[in-house]
């Protein structure tokens, strides 16, 4: 596997600070780009995909797709970027390999779209030759991603609650994004796409430092 090409590790203390942050990656965003989304249980990743969401101009209400696996979020013809790509957001946690990636025929809206993929990573890196790596990591209280359990595709519990007794930390990702708990995210570029990293905005500097 190649080397990213840069990384960049930023600080953010709040939910706002999040979006913000990528929703200033989202208006640099083009068709075609892969995103690949890893962070544990309120971390953040609706939060930071929400954001992608306001940078690209798409209609609002994202919310995690765990349970129909993607969604698909419209470009408005009114908004900041009319004639934009949609957003296609897929959520991968219960997908265990590369070939059930590609039964969801991502290849079809792959280069008309800006695809972000959750639990991505091991499964999405044959869609495209250049993608970002977006690692979400809590400061406080954190699980680190290597202890998370590897998701089961045999057997899997089909309702909210089985997943939740079952103790699948992808259920709860829908709305538990921590808001104001100070975080690291560290984005790392790969491919011909990134070799240049991308302008992002500043992460909020305290009073008196």
């Amino acid at each position: 596997m190649s080397a990213a090409a840069w990384e960049r590790s930023l600080e953010v203390r709040t939910a706002d600070e999040t979006h913000a942050l990528a929703a200033g990656l989202g208006a640099q965003l083009e068709a075609g780009d892969l995103l690949v989304l890893t962070g544990e249980l309120g971390a953040g990743k609706t939060t930071f995909t929400q954001g992608l969401g306001e940078g690209l101009g798409v209609r609002a209400g994202i919310i995690s797709p765990t349970f129909v696996l993607v969604r698909i979020h419209p470009n408005l013809p009114g908004g900041p970027r009319p004639g934009g790509p949609d957003l296609v957001h897929v959520d991968a946690y219960r997908l265990g390999s590369a070939s059930e990636i590609d039964d969801i025929d991502l290849e079809n809206t792959l280069d008309s779209a800006v695809t972000v993929v959750e639990w991505g990573r091991g499964r999405v890196e044959h869609l495209s030759e250049s993608r970002l790596e977006v690692d979400l990591v809590r400061s406080l209280g954190a699980v680190p991603h290597a202890a998370v359990p590897a998701p089961q595709t045999a057997h899997a519990p089909e309702t909210a609650g089985d997943m939740a007794a079952a103790g699948d930390p992808g259920v709860l990702d829908f709305d538990t994004d921590d808001d104001d708990e100070p975080r690291t995210i560290v984005i790392r570029g790969f491919g011909p796409r990134w070799v240049d990293a991308p302008a992002l905005p500043a992460p909020h500097t305290p009073e008196g430092t």
